[in-house]
């Protein structure tokens, strides 16, 4: 085992994408790393990821090796009608940067069997949670609570990094409640691994069914069913989480009369292992640190499903952050400082894109439908292509704005004491 005297110590909240891109990144720098996750074990399910250039190579850089593209190698996608009928039709995989389809869980477990291999080994604690964080210029003095067995410590760490999603805990904590920064999209979103092939579609075919204030993607595998995403216009969203459950309100929502596939899409959401109900919101913040804390992903940025980047946005920012604190070495808000001025600009555009893109997956009244219907005739057009590029944000600015949190390959020095 490798000596690591004098070594910086992070405490990282939440053990998703994120959580784990910076265990594994300050790990690589030397550090010694603790995550703590709320959740008595680790997430194992999920829904449908694309992962785009950044966060393709970041995963790479990261080592986050075993992940495969699910991608059909025909992209073959439909729109479908109320009765069920189909047209060519666009999809996830027509989309311009050639993304990765996979499933979150694909990213996770990578992940998870890369920080689990390292030596010595990132301390990863469950049922766990922050309850306090004081701070002054040398680091950061965290109370955390085990929920297990209701104990409580108090530990000092060089950083704390808040990943513990669109809720942070750590964001209440350091920068104030959910009300100053959560803003809603007024859209809900139902999305879960369905266990069968849906009707008429066979295994690797996608779809879409739009109507005013409602849609349904369904999301196409290679080697499994398809990941389906409901998406409706809500005024209440309060009340939307009242309903017994997803299905119910899905159900009640679609009306007896949807087509044939959403009907069935519904069916097998009651009895998929596990799903996705919650309200459409971002996260916008003038500052994503705060001395020596700092928030990723969600929690720093949620750029809602609709803007389709968030686990490269996740796997980039943290592998950004962690090179340039490893170039850096000891000047951690130097480092912070540095990170988000690169960062900034390329997270703004994806959160402008995300909440644009709502009323393309979704929407929100008949011009709606009759605007987005036109748009894609436009983009299934080959002179459509760079169009479709610039609206989904792949187009020139945003691949400029991707190569701009890539570091070099030479990313990290080290200041973990050689043998």
């Amino acid at each position: 085992m490798k000596e690591r005297n004098d070594s910086q110590r992070a405490l990282i909240v939440g053990l998703g994408i994120s959580g784990m891109a910076m265990a594994k990144g300050l790990h690589e720098c030397g550090w010694d790393v603790t995550v703590v996750e709320r959740a008595p074990e680790r997430r194992r399910g999920g829904y449908f990821v694309g992962l785009f250039a950044a966060g393709k190579v970041a995963a790479k850089q990261l080592g986050f090796d075993g992940m495969r593209n699910r991608a059909p190698k025909v992209r073959d996608n439909y729109a479908l009608g109320k009765n069920g009928e189909k047209r060519r039709g666009l999809g996830f995989g027509d989309l311009p940067g050639d993304p990765w389809l996979v499933l979150r869980s694909d990213i996770e477990n990578a992940a998870y069997e890369a920080i689990d291999a390292l030596d010595p080994k990132v301390d990863v604690r469950y049922s766990t949670v922050p309850t306090r964080v004081e701070q002054d210029g040398a680091g950061v003095d965290v109370w955390l609570k085990d929920s297990s067995d209701g104990t409580e410590s108090r530990e000092r760490y060089d950083l704390l990094v808040g990943a513990d999603g669109v809720h942070s805990t750590v964001r209440k904590l350091v920068f104030g409640p959910d009300e100053k920064y959560i803003r809603h999209l007024g859209y809900m979103i139902v999305a879960s691994q369905i266990p069968e092939d849906l009707p008429g579609l066979e295994r690797g075919q996608g779809a879409t069914f739009a109507e005013a204030g409602k849609s349904l993607w369904v999301f196409p595998f290679k080697d499994r069913p398809a990941t389906v995403m409901f998406s409706y216009k809500a005024d209440d969203v309060a009340a939307e989480f009242a309903a017994a459950s997803p299905a119910a309100r899905i159900r009640e929502v679609y009306g007896p009369r949807a087509a044939p596939q959403v009907k069935a899409a519904i069916d097998q959401l009651e009895r998929a292992d596990e799903s996705l109900f919650d309200e459409a919101v971002q996260v916008r913040m003038d500052r994503w640190h705060k001395g020596r804390v700092v928030l990723m992903g969600d929690a720093g940025w949620c750029l809602t499903l609709y803007s389709r980047m968030g686990a490269s946005t996740a796997l980039a920012s943290a592998n950004l952050l962690t090179a340039i604190i490893g170039q850096r070495r000891g000047d951690v808000e130097g480092a912070l400082e540095e990170w988000e001025a690169r960062s900034r600009p390329f997270i703004r555009h994806y959160q402008k894109v995300g909440a644009r893109n709502r009323a393309f997956f979704t929407p929100a009244g008949r011009a709606g439908g009759t605007a987005r219907a036109l748009a894609m005739s436009v983009f299934k057009r080959p002179w459509g292509r760079s169009l479709l590029a610039s609206f989904v944000g792949t187009g020139r600015k945003g691949n400029g704005l991707m190569k701009s949190v890539i570091p070099a390959r030479g990313r990290i020095s080290s200041s973990r004491p050689r043998e």
